[in-house]
Formats: C-alpha cells, sequence, structure tokens
C-alpha cells in the first residue's frame, strides 16, 4: 500500500491559491473578460460578483490579520496578480477560461508564494484555517 505525503506547505499553497483564484481572478473572468483600468478598484457587481483589489486587501487583511506594512506591500501584488490575468485574457481572446486554467492557476501560485514570504507563522496558521472554511463551504471570516 502506498502512503501519500502532502506538506504543510503545499497544502497551504494551494488553499492560498484557491483563494486567490477564486477572488482575484473573477476581476478579470467578471463582466465576460472586458478590460478593466489598471489598478481598477471598483466594487463588484452583484452579491456573487468579483472582488475589488480593494476588496481581496480587505478580506485578506481581515482573514490573515495583516499589518499597515503588509497591506502596503500585498497591494501590489493583487494589482500585479489581476494585471497578468487580464493581459492573458487579453492576449489570447479566441481561447477559453478552461484552456486557460493552468495559466491562470500558475499566475495564482506565483502570487500566493509572494504573498506567503510576507506572512509570519501564526498568519500562515490563519491562512489554513481559512482555506478549511473555504473548502468546507463556509463564510470565508473568522469566527
Amino acid at each position: 500500500m502506498r502512503t501519500l505525503f502532502i506538506s504543510k506547505k503545499t497544502l497551504f499553497t494551494v488553499g492560498l491559491t484557491g483563494m486567490l483564484a477564486l477572488g482575484m481572478t473573477s476581476i478579470a473572468i467578471a463582466q465576460g473578460n472586458a478590460p478593466q483600468p489598471k489598478g481598477s478598484n471598483q466594487p463588484g457587481e452583484g452579491i456573487h460578483g468579483p472582488r475589488s483589489i480593494d476588496q481581496e486587501l480587505d478580506h485578506l487583511t481581515k482573514d490573515l490579520e495583516l499589518t499597515p506594512n503588509q497591506r502596503k506591500q500585498v497591494r501590489p501584488l493583487l494589482e500585479q496578480h489581476h494585471d497578468r490575468i487580464q493581459a492573458l485574457f487579453d492576449n489570447n481572446p479566441g481561447v477559453s477560461r478552461q484552456d486557460l486554467g493552468p495559466k491562470i492557476h500558475a499566475i495564482s501560485d506565483d502570487t500566493h508564494n509572494q504573498i506567503e514570504a510576507l506572512l509570519t507563522d501564526h498568519q500562515k496558521e490563519l491562512a489554513k484555517a481559512m482555506q478549511k472554511r473555504m473548502h468546507n463551504g463556509e463564510e470565508s471570516r473568522r469566527q
């Protein structure tokens, strides 16, 4: 019998990547892939609309207890994440979202790794808890 070993870092990477993919990718995907102005901070439409960069930053700040300095460091990472995914859609107009999935995932992985490097051990534990709530379909806020 073969035992599957998954490291804590791998689980954390998958968790934060999923959060970024769900929250930030929706900015680029929503509204029929319409281009958005660089650094757009307009809120999403409707109750299940995409999160703006400000909303995503607020979400991460609340759930991960980001410090003001970490917020300053994370914001450009989220903006870069948005811009890279938007460019991916802009440069591949005939390619389906599903076909772009692996590239979107790679961009989100890169962003996750950059954000993870800024977190304390305590914040990494909070991120794991957030991932668990997301996986269980619960609201993504600390209880």
